[in-house]
């Protein structure tokens, strides 16, 4: 039963070498790989710990059953099936945590959210996968910080970028990335026309101190304007919003939650920070992409999931052909599915 990826001895002797690691000499100079290591140390710990306490109850239930034999009453036999399910819910919990071991898989992100051309129909679906992701960060316990927030002229949101720190947030929502399409009636057409919007999602790594991003003064272009938006008392009263060009890639980034211009510079620049290093990640991925010879019909930027109102319910991510008729569920932040099916198909 502890076969394949539910192998506890072969992680502990990971611990154990990785733990090696940490006392060599020049462990220490890599900062970057340093911190990956004692956070996979970490992850790795927490999973052997539960898969240890899983296999206590799976050997408590081996005993009683054979204790029990075939002289078990409706209630035991009822109380061994519910604590056989707890278990065998308690091991896919942990065989979905395995998928997550890429870097920055377990750290918090920033996601954006950018309405495409339509004007309100636009920035009204925006601000429904807003509340969508707000939604599925609450059910996770994750905390949201709000970085910038540019409303529509009429209603909803042109943009919104917002940091959710929690353990795997970035890990969880990175496949959130691409375009989202919502077909339905128009609540804005006088004739009640059908209507089809777009907004795109874009998920980075948080990204603090990260010694292996360089980022030169002179590629950076800084203006500052007055806050607009969401914010605290006072925000808006100095030109304390920051937004920053990366110039060699065209790179843009804007920060206006604080009300110190400094303190929305510092987190630009983290932001920006991972910013780039997803570009980086992204041409190491083409790379290998073309050394396999591998042509996939998802790009960056392609529609990745449509979520339908009019004249059926129906929300498919077309990626993994994942769908479900709830669509009120999925927007209310019921979107684990989605992301449990693409990290296996990822796998």
């Amino acid at each position: 039963m502890y076969g394949g990826h539910f192998e506890v001895d072969s992680k502990l002797e990971e611990i154990k070498n990785l733990e090696l690691e940490i006392n060599s000499i020049d462990f220490w100079l890599d900062k970057e790989k340093s911190e990956d290591t004692i956070n996979k140390i970490k992850a790795l710990k927490n999973i052997t710990s539960n898969l240890t306490l899983i296999k206590a109850r799976i050997n408590d239930v081996v005993e009683l059953s054979k204790i029990l034999n075939d002289n078990a009453n409706e209630a035991e036999m009822k109380e061994l099936e519910k604590e056989t399910l707890n278990i065998a819910q308690e091991l896919e919990k942990i065989s979905f945590l395995l998928l997550l071991g890429e870097e920055h898989d377990q750290g918090d992100c920033i996601l954006e959210i950018h309405s495409g051309a339509g004007g309100t129909e636009a920035c009204d679906w925006a601000n429904k996968l807003y509340r969508m992701y707000s939604r599925y960060a609450e059910k996770k316990n994750y905390k949201i910080e709000i970085l910038d927030y540019q409303s529509g002229e009429e209603t909803g949101i042109n943009s919104v970028s917002i940091c959710i720190k929690g353990t795997y947030a970035y890990g969880f929502l990175k496949c959130e990335k691409g375009i989202h399409r919502l077909v339905r009636l128009s609540p804005f057409d006088t004739n009640n026309k059908r209507h089809t919007s777009f907004a795109s999602v874009e998920v980075i790594p948080e990204i603090d101190n990260d010694t292996s991003i360089e980022i030169k003064e002179e590629d950076l272009k800084v203006d500052v304007y007055r806050s607009s938006g969401k914010g605290g008392q006072g925000v808006n009263t100095t030109d304390s919003a920051v937004r920053i060009t990366h110039l060699p890639t065209k790179t843009v980034v804007t920060c206006q939650n604080e009300r110190s211009q400094i303190k929305n510079k510092e987190r630009a620049i983290n932001v920006l920070k991972g910013k780039l290093k997803l570009i980086e990640l992204e041409k190491q991925k083409e790379v290998v992409t073309s050394l396999k010879g591998n042509q996939s019909s998802i790009n960056f930027g392609s529609q990745i999931r449509s979520y339908i109102l009019h004249p059926y319910s129906l929300v498919k991510d077309h990626r993994t052909l994942y769908e479900t008729s709830n669509v009120n569920k999925v927007l209310d932040g019921e979107i684990d599915l989605f992301i449990e099916a693409y990290l296996k198909r990822a796998k």
